[in-house]
């Protein structure tokens, strides 16, 4: 083994003692191998595996079970699953609480999907919500919003958020973003959700309350507003809000505020973000202001811009430690 032969190498340097080079290569043969990440990755493949594969069973026999007694079954698994929950829940605290067990949180994230899934299904069936489709978002997030805190889970939270995402009518659907009028509709709601979901996290970071969460509500505020206002950075409709300049002018100064913000938590994803939403800004100005009309003034140009991005890259990634503060943190 690798190890093996450098303990062998340090030993035979006089760096090591032969008591210290077996104390290490024992610590190395008998050290437990975590695979703590591995486990909850497989769990939240198991629950949406389990989700799905009882959506199509339901499916496929929904005339031979019954409509009532699927809703019956479905409403006992989800009050089991909240039960249970609530059984192992820690009691509450505006700090991150202590984890009774990985188990509970997996529990209660399945008990969420069956809310919806039931939901979903007395909606298609009888229609109790009728056209009011945003009261039928809007519970969840209440609902979500409400369990997130009460039992101290990110995962439920994120649900909370793009259920309140979808209330105030922002789509998230990829293809969706490929339509004309969705610029149209998705600035303005999605910025104004983002920012608000930004300072819920600034909130949470600097009053301590629930200051775990304010990565999950960052992270996604600061990506919803950017996404909108780069949907609009790039639009053809000059006469809605926001305008291009407008919107390019939100996007360098959160992407700055992410610089600032990363630096402070030390966090790689905030760098990146506002690192790589400042470099759309910088591009599209780029673009439009070099002459087209020259091709060989042109493709100078832009081949000295993207070198010039390239070594920015390069420099970003060598010094990314000394950007967040790393070493000084050490």
């Amino acid at each position: 083994m690798r190890s093996d032969q450098l303990l062998d190498e340090l030993q035979a340097q006089g760096l090591l003692t032969p008591p210290q080079a077996e104390a290490i290569r024992h610590d190395e043969h008998t050290r437990p191998f975590s695979i703590h990440y591995e486990v909850r990755t497989l769990l939240y493949l198991g629950i949406t595996l389990l989700t799905g594969g009882l959506g199509t069973l339901i499916y496929q026999h929904v005339d031979e079970i019954g409509h009532g007694v699927l809703i019956t079954i479905m409403s006992l698994l989800m009050a089991t699953c909240f039960g249970y929950a609530a059984r192992h829940r820690a009691p509450f605290t505006w700090a991150k609480a202590p984890r009774a067990g990985f188990l509970p949180d997996y529990v209660l994230l399945l008990g969420c999907l069956l809310f919806l899934s039931l939901e979903g299904y007395v909606q298609y069936q009888y229609g109790v919500f009728g056209t009011r489709y945003g009261l039928a978002v809007f519970l969840p997030a209440v609902l979500f919003f409400g369990l997130a805190y009460l039992f101290d889970h990110r995962g439920v939270l994120s649900m909370a958020v793009t259920a309140l995402a979808s209330w105030v009518g922002v789509s998230v659907a990829p293809l969706s973003a490929f339509t004309d009028n969705h610029f149209r509709s998705l600035s303005g709601p999605a910025i104004g959700l983002g920012l608000a979901l930004v300072a819920v996290g600034l909130v949470s970071e600097f009053q301590g309350w629930k200051q775990h969460f304010s990565f999950t509500y960052i992270s996604l505020g600061a990506n919803l507003t950017l996404l909108a206002a780069t949907a609009a950075l790039l639009s053809f409709y000059p006469n809605t809000w926001p305008s291009a300049f407008e919107a390019g002018i939100l996007i360098l100064v959160l992407s700055v505020g992410l610089v600032w913000y990363a630096r402070r938590i030390h966090s790689y994803l905030f760098l990146l973000m506002g690192v790589v939403y400042s470099y759309i800004v910088l591009t599209y100005l780029f673009f439009q202001l070099i002459d087209v009309t020259t091709f060989e003034a042109t493709a100078f140009l832009v081949t000295l811009y993207f070198a010039l991005s390239a070594l920015g890259v390069v420099l970003l990634f060598v010094n990314i430690k000394k950007i967040l503060g790393l070493y000084h943190a050490r």
